[in-house]
């Protein structure tokens, strides 16, 4: 009976054993997953931050696109073309007289 005891004693100090080990792996397996994770979870934060400031800078371009094209159409009329030529230019049409004012 004390045979059978001392094995008995002998494995449960072996499954422990092992239980032990498995614990320490599992808890420093659940370390490095929580490292990943946390800069994983880092990086995902300033991608989003570049495609939100990429983002921006693709409205600020459209929108300055459309200006622009605006400005083109703007050109293709003689009326504003004529404007252009008075207000800033200083031109004047034919038979008409430059008023100076001080």
């Amino acid at each position: 009976m004390a045979t059978a005891n001392a094995k008995k004693s002998a494995g449960t100090a072996a499954a422990k054993r092992r239980y032990k080990i498995w614990m320490m792996f599992i808890l420093l397996f659940m370390g490095w997953a929580g490292y990943t994770l946390f800069g994983q979870l880092q990086q995902q934060k300033a991608t989003y931050e570049k495609l939100t400031s990429i983002e921006n800078q693709i409205e600020a371009a459209k929108s300055n696109n459309e200006e622009l094209k605006r400005q083109v159409e703007r050109l293709n009329d003689p009326e504003y073309i004529s404007q252009l030529a008075t207000k800033e230019q200083g031109m004047v049409k034919q038979g008409e007289q430059q008023i100076f004012s001080d």
